[in-house]
Parts: C-alpha cells; structure tokens; sequence
C-alpha cells in the first residue's frame, strides 16, 4: 500500500479538526436485537443473508469503497455509507498517540452507526512492523529480519503484540503481512519479504495467527498477490515474467499457506504478469485465489490501483468493471472516492457488473465485520492502549533484534567484544539514529533519518552493555580514532526508503560517508567490526577483506539494544541469511540454487565458539556424521496434513542435481507440492529440485513443502537420503 501524499495536508488539517470535535462515546448500539442480523446468537451466515436483504443497492457499493481518512468525514460516511476508511503511511490524526487515534476511529464510526442499518465501518493502516504509524509504539524488525531468525513462534508472538497495539489505538485492521517472495535485492521492498525462499515466507505466515488470534485480534491482509516480488529488474509495480509452473513454485505458495491460516483479507499487487495488471486478472484472483486456494474472506485493491489497469492516468468506468469482475471486493480509492461511487453504480446499472458480483463482495465484507464482533463493539477498545509501546512488547521486540543478526564474518574470533577494560570506538552515521535502524514505513511512508520515534540506538545499547572501566567513545564520521582502543565498531548502511525511491538500478554498495568513515577506522590499525543497517544485501565484496568481523543487524526497528546483545556475547548469534549475498550487483537476481556465486550463501550464518549462552534454538545434535541434514515438520488436520522440508547440504562439495527421497508407512499420499518436484510411487517419496533452485552448494539450505492425506496417523519418515547419503 502507498501512501497520503503532503499536496493533502489542508485536508488533513482541516479533517483533523472535524475528527477531534466533541467527545467520544463508546457505547456500544442498541442491544435489542430487533432484526436477525442484529442477532448475535444466529449463525453469521444467516445474519449476513438477512442484512444483504435489506440493502440498498447504494448501501452494498458503499460497502466496497474505502477512502483515505484525510479525505473523508464522518457527516459523508453517513451519507454514502461508506465501509472503510484508510491512512496512508504518514497520515495520522494530531494529536499522533493512542487517544488521538481512538478519539478519531470512534468519530467515524459514529458516523457509519448513524446510517438506517448501522453497519460498522473497519479500519485499514499499515502496521507493517509492529503499529508503526503510532508514535510511541512498539518498531518491530522488518519481515527481512524476522526471516533471519526461522522462528515460526517468535513471528506469531509479534503478531500477538502488534494486535494489541493496534488495537489499543482503535484500528482494527492491517495491510500486513507482506508476503511476497522477493527475488531481486534491487526491489525497494526487498525488507518487506521474510525470503527469497518461499518455504520459509510460508513458515512465517505464523505472524496471520498472533494478529488474528489473539485476545485483541485484528484481520490481517496476506499481499501482495501475487508475484509482486519477481519483477523484471526488481522494479517496483513492474512485470514479473514467469512461466505459470514457476509462478506456482516460487511466489503462491505463501498465499496458500496464508488462506490455510485463514487470514481475512488479501490485497492485490500494482504488479503485472507477463504484461497483464494483477488489478484486472480474473485468473488468478477469482479462480486461483478464492476457487482453488479456497479463500473466503474478501480481497482489496492497492492504492488507486484500479487506475492502472488500461495503463492511463485515473479510472474509467470500463476499469472499474473490469476490477470488481476480476475479483476485487473493495476498492481502495483514497482521492477520488465520490467519482468511483458515481462510476460504480453506473456500471451496475448498465450490466457491466452482475448484482450477484456485488452481493458476493458485500457478503465477503459483512462476514468478516460480524466474525470479528464489529457490530456487537463498534467503537475503539481502549483498554489495550496501555500495552503501546509496553516494555514487555519492548522486550519481545529486542528479542526478535537479537535473533535476527547474521554474523557473516568473524576474523581471529574478534567477537564477542569483552565488556570490560580499555577503550571501544563507535563510529557511523546509524550508530545514532534511531531512523536509520527502524526504516522505511515508521510514522511515515518513507520514513526518516534522525530521533524520530522511541526507543534505543545501538549506541546506546553499546553503552549500556559495557562494564564501568569500559571508555566508549563516539564520533559519527570515525575522527579522533587511534591505535589506544582495543576495537572499532562501525554502524554503516542505507538510510530509510520505502518501495519505488527505494529501488536501486544501479550500483549497491555503501555511499562515500560510510566507506571514508570506514577508512578513518581502519587506518588506526585496530580491530574493526562491521554493523550494517540495511534492508538487503549491499554490495561489499570491495571492502569486507579490511573488515575483521561483519554482522548483518537488517533493519532493527526501536530496540537497538539486541544488537549490542550479540556484539557482547549475551547471546551468540543465530541468525541465518534469508537471502543470498551477491558478490556484485551485477549478478542481481542471484537466488539459491541457481548456479552464482555468492559472497555468502543463502543459509550462512555463524555463530561463536562454545557454549551457546542463549541456545533457543537448540541445533539438533548429529549423532551420525553426515554430508546433509533435514528438518520436517508437519501441520496436521483430520485426515491430511502439510509437511515443511528444509534440507542442508553439510558437506564440502556441491550436491547437482539433488534429489531427497523417503518412505512413508502409513498411507500417506502427497497431492500437492511447492519449491520442490515432490513423487511418489507407493510408499516411496522423492522430492527434486525445480529449475530455479537445482543444486545445493556447500552449506547451502533448501526449503519446499506439501500437502498430504493420510489414514488416521501420521508417523515421520524413519530416515531421509540425498543422492544416496544418510541425512541426519
């Protein structure tokens, strides 16, 4: 989702104070159910039947439209019965807390409570990482991070925590997770994407169950669908150039695994496939996404996405027909909302769009407002808005920081840092800046450098960590070093962007402040340790040779703390990349398994010496040496189940072609397979790498899953072979 952009600021402003006027009633409707669909006690299918019956044509296209908050009020909600409202990144109530979002979510909502029916409206904003439009909230790591960790439950507990803290600002919904599959580092939402693997993004849909679970659940949007990752040079809205096969093998698979987790919402990507608008795809949103993936919740455009479909400025009518026919519920169109109702309504009328179109949109709509108790507690919730920014989402956050680096590089053992005695030199245009770590998509679209939310820098993280005979000291640009401090810890990487001026063409490396930074440091003839803030891979290849230890920190959010956690061994590091390194930008895309060379391959990560101090998660033991290693884990229902295979070529030479294989005693039948060919032949089962991912360099991971039935039990396979060898 894009963003309010500042051309709109008299709205704002001027919105704001309508918002803000009067005092805000929680108080819930009328209890008495006076309609079946005021029922709670009915079935949520028989209240939507009811309420649909008693619709209006200009009630149901109401339904469907979402504005941005800056462009709309309460008195109009009413009037158009709108549905929806959203804010764009950067649009935020004044005063920007947890009140002032709560004071302005119940003004509208009082507004759609004030129409005949009293359907509540639903709120949409990015909470991409943690309620990052709040300030004060929590800032979790970006999903490139939280793909570092391969910790399914850590991701769920973050969803859990995101929740309250949207909740606790009166939202209700989230256009997150990004599930995209990103395949080229080049894309400016490359820190967006939990993997360039989807096996490990489907892992980490686990983030669907904390938002939608939870006490304070909110609905949560699987996007962008689909391909969005996989465009042509990684540029942003672009053409993703893919046979169907490979479509299915690298970018569906984590929308599978998000409808399996039922999440509520999925949102369609600017993105084309091979030439034709996702926007307007009928294929693959009606017959792939709700026929075949069996999703039953509703879909919503991007924003002003429908504008794009015929490639001209603005929307038609003959688009917007063309979008609701495709599959599109809402349509989120921020600006010129009045325009699209007028446009909407007359293509109803003119048949362009079937009424049974409509009604199955609305349907999607309504269910989930009456599942997710909107109609029983239509205003904000304000008894989770102390949990905003609490120190136990604090704490879980600098958890998640530390389990997301990657030690890449560690000379002569340099790390840990000892905590005490002599002197330590910081140096780094983000050692400080708390902007810089956080990221894109922090208050505002593209976020900023500077203080710009709450939190901790690695700085002072640094400093809290170290001993009281430890002298830290700090210069941004490395003046002042000599050969007197026992090491150097630079803080270097990008500064915030988001998708589109995030995009990168060209070269990929650090600017000329962090490399003559770099060169101050390492000119004093001391230790130097490489911290590097960034949402992707950079191009380093030129300088890490001078560098005795590098750690990839991603993009940490508020709690810079974790990453001093590992810089002094409170906690070795566990990280693992979820990308591949390139050893030059001109190898982008460079992915596992397609036969380039990487500087480090998707999978590397190091650890320190001896005893692991914080051993979660425990590796397990390999009792029998061996050149490979697997780990499967299933998810288990009534008479089937899905299986996730990661397997890890441990040996020192290259395994190409690979091919797994293993046997089932139970009866078990694989129907359905993704990032891998998956055969069976009795109870014999071989998995084989597809064209983009067909060997295994050494030290190298691949991931792939699939669906199976079975007769009532489940037993794992007794062992697994590689090309012949036993794994572990």
């Amino acid at each position: 989702m894009k963003r309010a952009t500042t051309v709109r600021r008299a709205w704002t402003l001027a919105t704001t104070a309508i918002v803000l006027c009067g005092l805000v009633t929680a108080a819930r409707p009328a209890t008495a159910a006076a309609l079946p669909y005021q029922d709670p006690s009915l079935p949520v299918a028989d209240r939507v039947t009811d309420l649909l019956a008693r619709m209006s044509l200009d009630e149901k296209l109401g339904q469907m439209t979402q504005p941005e908050r800056a462009l709309v009020s309460a008195a109009q909600i009413t009037q158009y019965r709108i549905g929806s409202v959203l804010s764009g990144g950067g649009s935020a109530p004044s005063p920007n807390n947890p009140t002032g979002w709560a004071d302005m979510y119940d003004t509208f909502q009082r507004g759609a409570m004030a129409t005949p029916l009293q359907i509540p409206m639903i709120y949409g904003i990015d909470a991409v990482h943690g309620n990052n439009n709040v300030y004060g909230a929590t800032i979790f790591p970006h999903n490139i991070g939280l793909g570092a960790t391969r910790d399914p439950d850590l991701v769920q507990r973050i969803g859990v925590a995101t929740a309250e803290e949207v909740r606790g600002s009166g939202q209700d919904w989230t256009f997150a997770p990004c599930v995209c599959v990103a395949r080229n580092d080049r894309w400016g939402r490359t820190y967006e994407s939990f993997s360039e693997n989807p096996a490990l993004v489907s892992e980490l849909t686990s983030v669907i169950t904390g938002l939608q679970g939870a006490p304070a659940r909110i609905l949560a949007t699987a996007k962008h669908y689909v391909g969005d990752g996989g465009t042509t040079g990684g540029v942003d809205q672009g053409n993703t150039q893919l046979s169907e096969a490979d479509l299915r093998a690298i970018h569906l698979p984590p929308f599978r695994a998000a409808v399996q987790r039922g999440v509520g919402s999925v949102m369609i990507s600017f993105s084309s496939w091979n030439g034709q608008k996702l926007h307007g795809h009928r294929y693959l949103i009606t017959d792939v996404l709700k026929g075949e993936l069996g999703f039953t919740g509703f879909t919503v455009s991007d924003w002003a996405g429908i504008d794009q479909i015929d490639g001209q400025p603005g929307f038609t009518q003959a688009e917007i027909a063309t979008a609701v026919n495709a599959g599109l519920d809402m349509i989120m169109v921020p600006n010129d909302w009045q325009l699209f109702l007028t446009r909407l309504k007359s293509a109803v009328q003119a048949g362009q769009i079937p009424l049974s179109r409509v009604d199955d949109a609305n349907r999607r709509i309504l269910t989930k407002k009456f599942e997710y108790g909107l109609f029983e507690q239509p205003y904000a919730d304000r008894s989770y808005a102390s949990t905003v920014g609490s120190a136990a989402h604090r704490a879980l956050a600098r958890e998640a920081v530390r389990k997301s680096q990657v030690l890449l590089k560690n000379a002569n053992n340099v790390l840990p840092l000892a905590k005490s005695g002599g002197k330590l030199f910081v140096a780094g245009k983000s050692a400080d800046n708390i902007g810089n770590q956080a990221g894109g998509w922090t208050l505002s679209w593209q976020g900023s450098s500077g203080n710009t939310v709450p939190g901790t820098t690695v700085l002072q993280g640094i400093r809290d960590a170290v001993g009281s005979g430890t002298t830290v000291t700090y210069s941004r640009d490395g003046t002042g070093i000599d050969s007197s401090y026992r090491a150097a810890i630079a803080v270097v990487g990008e500064t915030p962007y988001a998708e589109g001026q995030g995009d990168r063409t060209g070269v990929m490396g650090l600017d000329s402040t962090d490399l003559s930074t770099l060169d101050r440091l390492r000119a004093a003839g001391v230790p130097v340790v490489v911290v590097l803030v960034s949402g992707r891979p950079l191009d380093i290849a030129a300088q890490v040779g001078n560098w005795n230890a590098l750690l990839a920190a991603w993009l940490p959010g508020s709690e810079g703390a974790g990453v001093a956690d590992v810089l002094f061994g409170d906690h070795a590091p566990t990280g693992k990349l979820p990308m591949t390194w390139m050893q030059s930008a001109s190898q982008q895309p460079i992915n596992d398994g397609d036969g380039k060379a990487p500087l480090y391959a998707y999978g590397h990560g190091l650890t320190y010496s001896g005893t692991d101090p914080d051993p979660d998660p425990d590796p397990d033991p390999d009792p029998v040496p061996s050149s490979c290693k697997v780990t499967y884990t299933t998810n288990d229902w009534n008479n089937g189940f899905t299986a996730n295979v990661s397997l890890t070529n441990t040996g020192t030479a290259a395994v190409n072609p690979w091919a797994l294989t293993w046997s089932y005693t139970a009866g078990q039948k694989v129907t359905q397979a993704w990032s891998a060919r998956v055969t069976q032949s009795g109870t014999a089962v071989t998995a084989a790498g597809e064209s983009w991912n067909p060997g295994l360099a050494p030290g190298a991971t691949v991931t792939f899953g699939f669906n199976a039935s079975h007769t009532g039990t489940n037993p794992r396979p007794a062992a697994f072979t590689l090309n012949g060898s036993v794994c572990a």
